[in-house]
């Protein structure tokens, strides 16, 4: 259990700002994450990292010269924001373009996505090479759906060590691209991490058993297993990933065995001893090992296995020297310092609000209000619920947004439009909350927002074109349908029902009490379903039988904005 912090909330900045403090030759702090200290070489593609803490080394102990130009720091556990990789990557840019490498979570897939859009309309060619190493997730037919473990290294390592060699950004995304297709890894658990601040793991591995298939995001495995010896530990492991090698693997591979927090070196090693001599024994060439720490996830009891298939250039690679704060190899020329000047200089223009917007815009942040004091009375109850197919952050998260956009809003509100006041509310929660909820909230409220505009007068009309526009901005970012178990399962028939029942005329309270029972009923109705979607798909039997999160979210949150409501321009 993590004791050392002040306030759980702070404690990944705080984790962040200690690490800086202890590699200021080798860090930058920027806003959103680490840059390289040292100077790149102009034109240089930066290769840009990132994902939640709590992984340490990965991702912010993976940069400097020879691997990362910038990671990009989300909370525990949470994906960073649009706005954090945006400013991460402007600040490691010198004109080469700019490769982004993470693993595939739907919270990632989403900020990384529109961060990459941003700097591409600003003229900074951006491409993306999304980490899927872990078998466990999905078989060998739906590779592309595997999320990404502690094979994040091998890939971040070979895009890196190839930007310095001065490849172009095609180059270099090839190269990172043909390390992921040759990386496989599988992991198992013996008991679970515990988030700073909580008073229980994540989840429980019963005694003298191990989970298999773990995520490194708090995630239980797949199926639990008796507890094995290390011999048989190794037999496993090493059995399942030689049963997915790719087609194109030679004999030569890099064998790297991962402590995930709480099993400490000397157990890492009589496993490597186990593991390079069943390698040897299929007659494998083992190449460049690597045992320890390298992708964690908090105090989590596990270790996982990659295997790494090197061909000529890969191996070159791998072996070329680097230096960061925690994978170092060979000798780096020591550059000079770089000069930083990095601020987001996109600034929002408010327009003169009407009066009715205005009133409007000051309602909404009311009703902000009203939603924050849901979350937090939940917010222990639907980390729970998260926690049991999931990595348990949905109430934390929730929760960093919702405060963020409440402060937003009430400092927008007054003199702004509803229009503005929701647009700032929208990117502080997205801002703030990371993750796939938090990328989804804030592009709803954003619509939302710029659904009502800045009008003379508003009508329950404009009431049921709002909630669709939010709806029409979650699943189209989210790419998401209904029956995949997420939060469009309450979202999409609550839509409806607000349109049908406004549509008819009937009284705004009358249709929002409606509204939000067809949501609770559709939210208690995913307990049927399997994910398809997120964190929780590989986890789709744990799932079976509880709701999903992000949709009981929604629903509470309807269902208690209903409660509440009271007359406003829209009423």
């Amino acid at each position: 259990m993590t004791k050392i912090f002040d306030d759980p909330t702070g404690f990944a900045d705080a984790a962040i700002d200690g690490l800086v403090a202890a590699h200021r030759n080798r860090l930058e702090r920027v806003d959103g994450g680490v840059v390289r200290a040292s100077e790149m070489k102009p034109n240089q593609v930066a290769v840009v990292i990132g994902g939640g803490s709590g992984h340490y080394p990965a991702f912010a102990g993976l940069v400097g010269p020879g691997l990362a130009a910038g990671s990009a720091c989300g909370n525990l556990f949470a994906s960073p924001s649009a706005g954090q990789i945006y400013r991460v990557a402007k600040a490691a840019s010198t004109g080469g373009g700019v490769l982004l490498s993470y693993g595939n979570y739907a919270g990632d897939v989403l900020h990384f996505g529109q961060a990459q859009e941003r700097l591409n309309a600003e003229g900074i060619e951006t491409r993306t090479v999304v980490v899927t190493d872990d078998i466990a997730s999905a078989p060998p037919e739906r590779k592309h759906e595997r999320r990404g473990i502690a094979g994040d290294l091998t890939v971040f390592k070979i895009a890196g060590a190839a930007s310095e060699e001065g490849t172009d950004l095609d180059e270099t995304v090839r190269l990172a691209e043909k390390a992921n297709e040759r990386t496989r890894s599988l992991g198992v658990a013996f008991d679970g991490c515990t988030l700073p601040g909580a008073e229980a793991p994540l989840f429980h591995v019963p005694e003298q058993s191990m989970s298999l298939g773990l995520g490194i995001h708090g995630e239980p495995g797949i199926s639990d297993h008796a507890l094995p010896t290390s011999s048989e530990l190794a037999q496993l492991l090493v059995s399942q990933l030689l049963a997915d090698r790719p087609a194109e693997a030679g004999n030569r591979v890099v064998p790297i065995v991962n402590g995930l927090g709480t099993v400490k070196y000397e157990e890492l090693f009589v496993l490597y001893g186990h593991v390079e001599r069943l390698l040897l024994a299929e007659g494998l060439q083992v190449v460049e090992p690597e045992c320890g720490e390298l992708v964690t996830s908090l105090d989590m009891s596990g270790a996982s296995l990659t295997l790494f298939w090197v061909d000529e250039e890969l191996e070159r690679l791998w072996s070329a020297p680097a230096d960061t704060p925690a994978f170092r190899r060979g000798n780096v020329t020591t550059a000079a310092r770089r000069n930083f000047e990095v601020s987001d200089t996109e600034e929002l223009v408010r327009e003169v609000a009407t009066d009715a917007s205005a009133q409007l815009g000051q309602h909404a942040a009311s009703l902000l209000e009203t939603t924050r004091d849901i979350i937090v009375r939940h917010e222990a109850e639907l980390g729970d619920l998260d926690a049991i197919a999931g990595d348990g952050d949905h109430g934390i998260g929730m929760r960093r947004g919702i405060e963020a956009a409440l402060t937003a809003a009430k400092d927008a509100a007054g003199t702004s439009s509803v229009r503005d006041v929701l647009a700032a509310a929208g990117e502080a929660w997205s801002e703030k909350a990371g993750g796939t909820s938090g990328a989804l909230w804030g592009a709803g409220i954003t619509a939302f927002g710029a659904s009502l505009g800045n009008r003379e007068q508003y009508s329950p009309a404009e009431l049921a074109d709002a909630v669709e526009a939010f709806s029409q901005a979650v699943i189209t970012l989210g790419k998401t349908d209904l029956g995949d178990k997420t939060m469009v399962d309450a979202l999409h028939p609550y839509t409806a029902a607000i349109r049908e029942g406004l549509d008819a005329g009937q009284p705004v309270g009358q249709v929002l009490d409606h509204g939000a029972e067809i949501a609770m009923a559709a939210a208690a109705a995913t307990a049927n379903l399997r994910p398809k979607k997120g964190r929780a798909r590989p986890l789709s039997e744990k799932s079976l039988g509880h709701q999903d999160p992000g949709a009981y979210s929604f629903a509470l949150i309807v269902a208690g904005l209903a409660a509440q409501h009271a007359s406003s321009t829209l009423a």
